[in-house]
């Protein structure tokens, strides 16, 4: 087994040292991810290798200090249940460990693919490093040189965000030239992780997006008759903690484990999206404070790089920035409920402090494409943030300065994006949940920036949501508004931005009751009789008149369908809609991301264009259609849920 590494920049490495049978060498800080790049070679003369090696082939051997592998065939039998949701396939950390379990979902995965994505092909393998990650690097590894992968680019320490796999997919090239077809990441996003908690694993595809349905439905059926898998059993290990190309051989020839630095690809291309310096001024103001809390996450591996390092600030802004196996006992989910240290901090919290909050505050979820994002005591909705953002991004981001392709929502997402689209005149798409949908109107460049309710926010930079993506976009809108008053008496704060926004475009009161790891049954049930309670709305509006008398009447209701602009394909059963005459909107919908049970989300939403009753609290101006919704779902009859797991 030897070490290759590619002579491609001026920096002479310390000497190097070596473990086991790879050699490694110590690296400066900020230089690791270029170190590994210069190839370390066995012998400082040519001539006596070439010699060894020509007498090698002659006898038909093998280098001598190349590791050998074989393939092996691996009875097994179909596992129940291993059909991937919109983010991939989910379970219990102890439903992976069982024997076969998650080789089963792997080799079904290959099987689906073309021949000429895994033959000779390279694929990413990484994750948010939450339990388990490690283990299933070393598997998929060892079965991706038996599928016949020609190498397998692994993040340090198995650490990659998912947004980060989506843009190295796309953008890094391996010194042969070679590009990545794609990538198994290894999350369970925001749920938690740990020995008895949640694991997951999603095939993204070679435009750096989660496979289509077309691919996750033949992934499903492989996994109903799948028979036998391929693995390389006596593959060793690689230390996946050392930064540095290790070679084997097999069958069919060499197989590469490319370990890389995690940060050093995604900075790179968040600086050809946005004006650092720009930001860096505003972080710079004595007027201005940061916060992030990376919740114990992926984020971790980019924050301190990214907000300290490059933009320059104080490394005390970091909160929980260091990534752990079990997202240090917390949920990594980035809203008011778990993100309860931020919250406290931004002066959101039920706790009174004496300490003023900082300007602008951020968090991001385990695997670092959710976001959430606060000003002093104040929370924006994901769904304002991406039409906020829609609205700015011309003159605030240098990467959008020709202007937008076009903008897209989730369905339950609010509409205050549509008003937006509305009146700049831009394409505008409604779409089912799932990033997926994002990723074909991107494709074919009509759409530059789109978002979902559930803290999703990106653009078409990648073919994921991106969280630190979007803190740097809400940075970049908040230095463009200062950019001539970092001087002045007061700053133009995260809330004055928001209340500008309800001023020209109305407000969408708007919130999410979670109901999560209710009876999958009872679920079901609750949704087929919305359903069937559509067929005579004159019986639902009687019913909403005796809940509430002053709520509007329901004009129209629907299950979400989709067809698609790109591809005409059509996705069914996408979620029960409500629709009120004032513009309030009901939406019904089981999630399909979580690991036991179902998860019903209920969604609430009112819009008010007039601007003197913008400044309402939401609880107050939601009250009644959330009693409509609770009650015309018998939410409580069907779950035995006196109340929501959360409320967003």
């Amino acid at each position: 087994m030897i070490l290759l590494c590619d002579p491609a920049t001026a920096i002479i490495p310390p000497r190097p040292r070596r473990l086991g049978h790879r050699i490694t060498t110590p690296s400066p800080p900020h230089s690791r991810s270029l170190l590994h790049r210069h190839r370390l070679l066995a012998s400082s003369s040519p001539a006596p290798r070439l010699a060894r090696a020509r007498r090698r082939r002659r006898l038909g051997a093998q280098p001598a200090d190349m590791v050998l592998f074989t393939v092996s065939k691996k009875d097994t039998k179909p596992f129940d249940g291993q059909k991937p949701g919109t983010s991939g396939l989910r379970k219990k950390v102890t439903v992976f460990q069982q024997p076969h379990y998650l080789a089963n979902f792997v080799q079904s995965t290959f099987n689906a693919l073309p021949a000429d994505r895994v033959k000779g092909a390279t694929i990413v393998v990484s994750g948010d490093g939450r339990y388990f990650s490690k283990d299933a690097v070393q598997i998929i590894t060892k079965m991706a040189a038996a599928n016949g992968v020609r190498r397998v680019w692994v993040g340090q320490d198995s650490l990659l965000s998912t947004p980060a796999v989506s843009a190295i997919i796309r953008e890094r090239i391996a010194a042969d030239g070679s590009k990545a077809t794609g990538a198994f990441i290894l999350t369970a996003s925001h749920n938690p992780g740990g020995p008895t908690e949640d694991f997951g694993i999603k095939y993204n595809m070679e435009n750096g997006g989660p496979a289509p349905e077309s691919v996750t439905d033949k992934i499903f059926s492989n996994t109903k008759t799948i028979t036998e898998y391929l693995i390389s059993d006596d593959l060793p290990d690689v230390d996946i903690s050392v930064i540095g190309v290790t070679t084997f051989s097999g069958p069919e020839g060499p197989f590469d484990v490319d370990v890389f630095d995690s940060a050093t690809d995604y900075i790179k291309l968040m600086k050809t999206i946005f004006d650092f310096e720009s930001i860096k001024k505003l972080l710079a103001s004595p007027k201005f404070s940061f916060c992030f809390d990376g919740l114990h996450g992926v984020a971790g591996a980019y924050a301190k790089r990214i907000f300290v390092d490059e933009l320059g600030a104080s490394e005390s802004s970091l909160l929980n920035c260091l990534p752990k196996e079990d997202f240090g006992g917390g949920h990594p989910d980035p809203n008011l409920t778990y993100a309860k240290e931020l919250v406290d901090r931004m002066g959101l919290g039920k706790s009174t402090s004496n300490v003023e909050p900082p300007e602008f505050g951020a968090a991001a979820d385990g695997d670092a494409d959710r976001n959430m994002v606060l000003g002093k005591r104040f929370f924006v909705t994901p769904s304002d943030s991406v039409a906020i953002i829609a609205a700015n991004a011309v003159q605030s981001i240098p990467y959008f300065a020709s202007g937008l392709k076009g903008v897209a929502r989730s369905m339950p997402t609010s509409a205050a994006l549509d008003v937006v689209a509305k009146n700049l005149n831009l394409k505008f798409f409604e779409v089912p949940t799932g990033w997926k949908f994002f990723g074909n109107l991107m494709d074919a460049g009509m759409c530059s920036v789109c978002g979902e309710e559930s803290f999703g926010t990106g653009s078409d930079h990648i073919r994921e949501k991106d969280g630190i993506w979007a803190v740097l976009a809400w940075l970049s809108i908040l230095a463009y508004k200062n950019k001539d008053n970092l001087g002045g008496d007061k700053l133009v704060t995260v809330e004055d931005i928001v209340l500008q926004h309800w001023g020209t475009y109305g407000r969408h009161y708007y919130t999410r009751y979670d109901y999560e790891n209710v009876d999958a049954e009872a679920a079901k049930e609750l949704m087929a009789n919305l359903v069937k309670m559509q067929s005579s709305l004159s019986d639902v509006n009687k019913l909403i008149k005796e809940i509430q008398p002053h709520v509007s009447d329901v004009v129209s209701a629907d299950e979400f369908e989709y067809k698609d602009p790109v591809d005409g394909s059509v996705s069914k059963h996408q979620g029960i809609r409500y629709l009120f005459g004032d513009g309030s909107r009901l939406v019904f919908r089981l999630s399909g991301t979580g690991s036991v049970g179902a998860t019903i989300r209920i969604y609430i939403e009112q819009y008010e264009k007039d601007s003197s009753k913008t400044g309402r609290e939401s609880k107050d101006a939601l009250s009644p259609l959330v009693d409509v919704a609770l009650k015309l779902s018998k939410i409580q009859e069907y779950t035995g849920r006196s109340a929501p797991t959360v409320i967003t």
